[in-house]
């Protein structure tokens, strides 16, 4: 078994090559030839925290299992942490154990990015982030891919977070006093928050705008209702998304599935379309599902397999 640190899989993962290896996913599971089943989680009700689990299989990738831990109080390390373990889908042996903290930030904002890709328009100008952590960043990088913006306004709940972050980004990048200001008048948003209160308010989206949320928070929401339900809603998997939290989005809680335009492999297949006109306003709820973890972590260890990377540990003792 290949054993791979934070550091190896930083390395070996495409940013670009995930994009599309995620449609491939997507398409997968809209169509029933993946294998997933709904996240289960364990709770830690005294820190607000909860253990998933979260396996699946994909004919295309192969099959794995994520154990993701989100804390959302940490200060003093990340709020997300996570393994991954790939097992051979012939026997069901163990292949590899990798990191899963940088797969989950990057694979949450790939999906963002596929969504960007598939339901904002093409002449998008301004970008709001929406929170400063990791998700943030992600986004940041997997977003400026597939569209190009000149202005990026960052805000966050700490200033002195948001205008660091500003300065990361560089020239086109501006830190602003609230969510609002960061909203109003932006052509694609992205919501990266633990927030139990919204965020995201349907007053503050303009005509036209796409709409990427990617928080969870158990106790609450960071898109208010009515931003729900004007909004064209797209989801990863309807199953997934309807559940109850914590495995689904408490945004979604009572969303009747017929309310539900899409789910993004529906969009990359073309079975169903995308914004109907240039006013429409798109939300992509994102509550992150293991086909994601699956074709991140197959990208992952092709890569390492070409270039002879990582820690080789038998499990099983040879004779």
């Amino acid at each position: 078994m290949i054993f791979l640190t934070e550091a190896d899989v930083r390395e070996l993962l495409d940013l670009d090559a995930l994009v599309d290896a995620l449609a491939d996913a997507h398409r997968d599971l809209s169509t029933g030839a993946a294998s997933m089943p709904p996240r289960i989680a364990a709770m830690v009700q005294e820190r607000q925290g909860l253990l998933g689990a979260m396996p699946a299989y994909l004919p295309s990738a192969g099959l794995a299992c994520k154990l993701v831990t989100l804390f959302p109080q940490n200060t003093d390390r990340h709020t997300h942490q996570a393994v991954i373990v790939i097992f051979d889908p012939e026997n069901g042996t163990p292949l590899a154990f990798m990191d899963g903290r940088y797969i989950t930030a990057t694979r949450t904002a790939a999906g963002s990015a596929l969504a960007t890709r598939l339901l904002a328009r093409g002449d998008v100008r301004v970008l709001a982030l929406v929170g400063t952590g990791v998700q943030a960043r992600s986004h940041a990088r997997a977003l400026t891919r597939v569209r190009q913006f000149d202005e990026i306004r960052v805000a966050g709940r700490d200033c002195a977070k948001a205008e660091l972050l500003a300065e990361e980004l560089g020239p086109q990048a501006r830190a602003v006093s609230s969510y609002e200001e960061a909203i109003r008048g932006a052509d694609v948003v992205a919501a990266t928050t633990h927030s139990t209160e919204p965020v995201v308010r349907r007053e503050w989206l303009s005509p036209g705008v796409h709409v990427n949320s990617v928080g969870l928070n158990p106790a609450g929401r960071e898109v208010d209702a009515q931003t729900v339900a004007d909004a064209l809603l797209v989801v990863e998997s309807r199953e997934s998304a309807l559940a109850p939290p914590p495995a689904g989005a408490p945004e979604l809680v009572g969303v009747d599935p017929q309310d539900v335009h899409a789910e993004l492999g529906e969009l990359v297949a073309g079975t169903k379309p995308g914004r109907s006109s240039r006013d429409e306003i798109t939300l992509y709820k994102s509550v992150g599902v293991a086909v994601q973890d699956v074709a991140a972590a197959a990208l992952v260890l092709a890569v390492a397999r070409e270039r002879s990377m990582g820690r080789v540990i038998e499990l099983e003792e040879t004779t």
